[in-house]
């Protein structure tokens, strides 16, 4: 199992330049689990592709529970107290913190491409691609 970051999500559902590293990765690790402010986080994400036209509402709302398939039964609430003391150590949001949190508590790695994250825990995070 490995938690994902919710821009490794975004690009298994939404085309881009990681989208096959993102498929890949599926494939090799097929449990990915997350706090569920996944949710929200992704959400944004398809109001922004709604804004644009890029996505219609149907499409949105498709893509939004292909992923809350995928993640069903991986999600995972954590402790806010833990989740401050890294944001205290760290120059990261609570929101990046929870999974980190969370990989903590899994013993698993954090899967992202969140510069900020990936420095301030390189013992935890690894990036979807070098």
């Amino acid at each position: 199992m490995i938690v994902v970051d919710t821009n490794i999500l975004a690009y298994l559902y939404l085309p881009g330049e990681f989208t096959q590293a993102a498929e890949a990765m599926l494939e090799r690790e097929p449990e990915w689990a997350a706090p569920p402010l996944w949710r929200s986080e992704f959400r944004n994400i398809l109001a922004g592709y709604l804004r644009r036209g890029t996505l219609s509402f149907e499409q949105a709302c498709s893509l939004q529970a292909e992923a809350e398939a995928l993640m069903a039964g991986f999600e995972f609430d954590v402790p806010s107290r833990e989740v401050l003391e890294l944001v205290r150590g760290s120059e990261c949001s609570a929101y990046d913190c929870e999974f980190v949190v969370l990989a903590e508590r899994l013993d698993a790695r954090l899967v992202t491409m969140d510069r900020k994250v990936l420095k301030a825990f390189p013992k935890r995070a690894v990036a979807l691609v070098a």
